[in-house]
């Protein structure tokens, strides 16, 4: 029965706005008019999350959803950052487009295979979890996925993000890139492991915009969809 109190409580601190509101739902569920068990709370939370991060996983996978948010775009690299500007000083902006074009499809090629690893990580989330993120910050619970799945994304991600960066022509476009820079007299010569950079700046998007979704759920009615979600954070 603690646990569950401490629950509640937190639901009710995140989703009322006011001292008045949060003593009137206090009184509510201490007259029992809207109990639920620590249960309907832990299977809301992975509700809440399984929602969240298809919703996220949808948006990103989809033709620009990297590209045009300016949120998770995927820029050069910081290490050829001198070599984006040097390009584009004498003319080659469009080749230096077309390589930051390709490197943000290639992250939208790879980012459905996310969905899975993330529902197997919430199905597996226990009762305590719940009640710690419930506790947690707005974001505790895609700071939960982030520990728990992204070793396992990084592995899956990367032989994927290898495959779609030449499917889409990235190596190419940055193999040209990286050529007509290295042949400018007197430049350092810069070398990127380009699938470890956009692998972990693809994950990296994917997390902001569950992030995104999870704060939309805690704040929004309108974001809670099933009942179990309406009946814990209302």
């Amino acid at each position: 029965m603690r646990n569950l109190y401490f629950v509640l409580m937190s639901l009710l601190v995140m989703s009322c706005s006011s001292q008045a509101q949060i003593l009137q739902k206090a009184k509510g569920l201490l007259g029992g008019d809207a109990a639920f068990t620590k249960e309907e709370a832990a299977n809301a939370l992975k509700q809440a999350l399984e929602q969240g991060t298809v919703k996220g996983v949808s948006v990103v996978s989809q033709v620009d959803g990297y590209l045009k948010n300016p949120e998770i775009k995927i820029p050069f690299p910081p290490e050829a950052e001198n070599v984006e500007q040097k390009l584009r000083a004498i003319g080659l902006g469009n080749q230096v487009d077309e390589a930051v074009e390709s490197l943000n499809r290639a992250a939208e090629d790879a980012a459905s295979e996310a969905k899975d690893i993330f529902i197997t990580a919430i199905k597996a989330l226990t009762i305590q979890d719940a009640i710690n993120i419930v506790k947690g910050e707005q974001d505790a619970a895609t700071r939960f996925l982030e520990r728990t799945t992204t070793a396992e994304l990084t592995a899956k991600f990367s032989p994927i993000i290898n495959s779609s960066l030449q499917k889409v022509n990235a190596t190419k476009y940055w193999g040209d890139v990286m050529g007509t820079y290295n042949k400018i007299p007197f430049v350092k010569k810069v070398e990127t492991d380009l699938t470890a950079y956009v692998t972990q700046k693809a994950i990296d998007g994917l997390f902001v915009m569950i992030a995104n979704e999870e704060l939309n759920i805690r704040q929004n009615p309108a974001a809670r969809t099933t009942e179990l979600l309406k009946k814990v954070f209302k």
